[in-house]
């Protein structure tokens, strides 16, 4: 049944206890347009997309959500239904990513969504609302490590090219566009299962996870990776940044290993290398509209399809904690 247009479905995140302990339990509720939050442009949202920042929103993550019930979900795409503002006119077709979006404002996994116009950027021609959240915010940040490596330097000559976390979301958009763009991509990856997906995306060769183990002592290792994107902090940072060559660059988005970083000042000042941090969350507007143009044109990925994959809000539960365990591979795009 089609329900009436001020009212909608929307997966939310309640606080319960249970037995003296604090749960946090989802489910799809029925909701109003106007118990949404203040701004200018209201979203009929046709698809939102699974990150790690949902499943800890999902979790009951007060560094990330401080206040609940709360509808997570911080990328949406869909079409505008109304606009206080006269350059966005509605029809039109528009992505959302980051901001506050699913944080502390009710965000993409739900059918309605009302937000401030700076948050939108038009849907770039060449993509589908489907495409586009099956990159999502996580599509946007392997295209920020990759431009940020281009801006220092870094060239397919130059050498290999390292990705770990490679099966994840921004590991495996990394995995792929790095190759469209003619690198020698080693994905590193603890998921074993995860091989045959990675050689599709382009990878020229995959790695364990334990190929990165170390000795701790060792403040320099063996010169090997020309540039690198690490999306999951701690020992795997540190042993890339200690394996990196002489003038090389490791962009780095992600902490899910660790947020500590134990290394020496030695492959800075000694081989001269380049730790580039990568934001998406608050980037500068015409800045992400550029990204997505190149993602829809001279950075498009042919093989996004064997990225992603699609579910219903029955499966939604079942993907974050898929995201959380570790379990889950490649992009989730939520059907609206």
């Amino acid at each position: 049944m089609t329900l009436p247009s001020t009212r909608f479905k929307a997966w939310r995140v309640e606080e319960q206890q249970v037995d003296g302990k604090t749960r946090y339990v989802g489910r799809v509720m029925e909701r109003q347009v106007s118990e949404l939050p203040p701004g200018e442009v209201l979203l009929r949202v046709r698809y939102s997309s699974l990150n790690y920042k949902d499943a800890l929103s999902a979790s009951g993550n007060r560094g990330v959500t401080r206040q609940y019930p709360h509808t997570p979900g911080i990328d949406a795409a869909g079409e505008v239904l109304h606009s206080d503002v006269p350059e966005i006119t509605p029809g039109s077709h528009v992505i959302v990513t980051g901001y506050d979006l699913g944080m502390n404002t009710d965000g993409g996994f739900a059918q309605r969504i009302r937000v401030p116009a700076q948050w939108l950027v038009p849907l770039p021609e060449g993509l589908s609302l489907f495409d586009s959240m099956a990159l999502g915010t996580a599509g946007l940040t392997a295209a920020l490590c990759v431009r940020k490596l281009l801006q220092n330097g870094l060239r397919p000559d130059d050498g290999d090219v390292l990705v770990t976390g490679a099966s994840g979301g921004v590991g495996s958009v990394a995995v792929a566009l790095l190759a469209r763009l003619g690198f020698s991509v080693h994905a590193c990856t603890g998921k074993s299962a995860a091989q045959e997906f990675l050689h599709t995306l382009g990878a020229r060769s995959v790695l364990p996870r334990t190929a990165l183990d170390a000795p701790a002592d060792r403040p320099l290792l063996k010169e090997r990776w020309a540039g690198a994107v690490d999306v999951v902090g701690g020992d795997v940072l540190a042993s890339v940044l200690r394996s990196t060559r002489a003038g090389g660059s490791v962009a780095c988005c992600g902490l899910v290993g660790s947020p500590d970083l134990p290394v020496t000042v030695f492959p800075f000042i000694l081989r001269g290398i380049n730790l580039l941090g990568v934001d998406s969350v608050n980037i500068a507007r015409a800045e992400k509209q550029a990204l997505w143009h190149a993602l829809a044109g001279e950075w498009r990925l042919p093989v996004l399809p064997h990225i992603a994959h699609e579910i219903g809000f029955e499966q939604l539960q079942q993907g974050l904690d898929d995201l959380l365990a570790g379990k889950s591979t490649g992009r989730t795009v939520l059907r609206l």
